[in-house]
């Protein structure tokens, strides 16, 4: 996702680093030697899987990282990414699967480096963080176990973030323009001319007024937290814990990218989950009663918040399809790539309003219950 505080693509601020210069970068900032290097795709920023030797500090197993250079723009609000470390730092220490950084040879969390020379040198944050093993989300045919699971940690995470975690940076994530944050959809106005005229702006425009009729005066009343903001099928890991074919059990052992932290709502945290399980499931009106299920066995929602859930959901889908057509029409190289939550994002969010809030709240809030019920005798 996109991590300044608008939607403006970060294409002509993202590093370019070749692997020679990031090895040679490895050694002056952090005083490793590398012994292999594989670029790892990324949208705004640029990340290397990294292998070094010589790591006398780190655990016997703790040899390969993941180098994250932070774009030009983003590495600009320095307290920002502090925030985003230190909060990954503090998960890890309650148990969470996030990434640590190994410290530079000054003993910080990060770096701000320059790359090439001359006028157009520009200055990149730079982190060296712990690797974390496992599949994405995205690379398996999910079920209800999974999906439990996902919705569980969703409520877990923000609850730690949002009652232990202090650090003097946290007050950056009070990012109150930031185009990702679900209170922002109807922000969306001033891009959505990048639909031109058809059926799915007429959807979204629909979204949008309804957001701003609905849900926003509804705000106060929603329990306030630090949302991740950006629990999608790439940025969670899992490992199979059963061999069962038929029926596989999965725990999550790796959560990534948070960078679209900020200040926001539990709810917001829980329809962004069902929005990104939706994309690639086989059943994807059915995904939000097992998602919401699992963040209700933690935090059970309030009457105001299961009453705004459809609207939150339709609203990050709203986000995800207006953003990437808006920036796809500003880098047409990268479209293919821009438009991965388009190829069925614009077929379920049309599945979600042709079905209805009322018959699609019954399903997500029948299923829900069901975990809570009673087995039969």
């Amino acid at each position: 996702m996109s991590s300044g505080n608008d939607c403006q693509p970060q294409t002509l601020t993202k590093p370019a680093l070749g692997e020679k210069e990031a090895t040679e970068l490895i050694d002056r900032v952090f005083g490793l030697k590398v012994s292999w290097i594989r670029p790892l795709p990324s949208y705004d920023d640029q990340n290397f899987h990294v292998c070094v030797s010589g790591d006398k500090s780190a655990a016997k197993d703790a040899d390969e990282y993941v180098l994250k250079i932070t774009n030009a723009e983003d590495s600009k609000e320095p307290d920002l990414i502090e925030a985003q470390t230190q909060a990954m730092m503090f998960l890890s220490t309650k148990g969470f699967p996030s990434a640590i950084p190994y410290l530079t040879k000054d003993g910080n969390v990060m770096s701000l480096e320059s790359a090439g020379t001359g006028p157009g040198s520009k200055k990149y944050m730079v982190r060296l963080l712990t690797y974390l093993p496992g599949i994405p989300v995205a690379k398996i045919t999910t079920n209800a176990q999974i999906l439990y699971e996902i919705g569980k940690l969703a409520a877990r995470l923000d609850k730690a973030l949002s009652e232990q975690f202090c650090h003097p940076s946290v007050k950056s994530l009070h990012r109150g323009q930031f185009i990702w944050n679900l209170a922002n959809v109807p922000l969306l106005d001033q891009y959505i001319y990048a639909l031109g005229q058809n059926k799915y702006r007429e959807v979204v425009e629909q979204v949008i007024e309804q957001f701003k009729v609905k849900v926003i005066p509804k705000l106060s009343s929603f329990r306030a937290c630090i949302n991740h903001g950006d629990l999608n099928d790439h940025n969670i890991l899992i490992d199979s814990t059963s061999p069962s074919l038929e029926n596989p059990q999965y725990q999550v052992s790796g959560i990534l990218d948070f960078s679209d932290m900020s200040y926001g709502y539990y709810v917001f945290e829980v329809a962004i989950a069902i929005m990104y399980m939706m994309i690639e499931s086989p059943d994807p009106l059915s995904v939000g009663g097992h998602v919401l299920a699992g963040f209700e066995s933690v935090l059970p929602l309030t009457k105001e918040e299961r009453g705004a859930l459809f609207l939150l959901v339709s609203g990050r889908f709203s986000q995800s399809l207006v953003i990437a057509a808006h920036t796809a029409l500003l880098y047409p190289d990268n479209a293919e790539y821009l438009m991965i939550t388009a190829k069925t994002g614009w077929k379920h969010l049309m599945t979600m309003f042709e079905v209805g809030q009322e018959a699609l709240e019954k399903m997500w809030f029948d299923t829900a219950a069901a975990y809570s019920s009673p087995a039969p005798a």
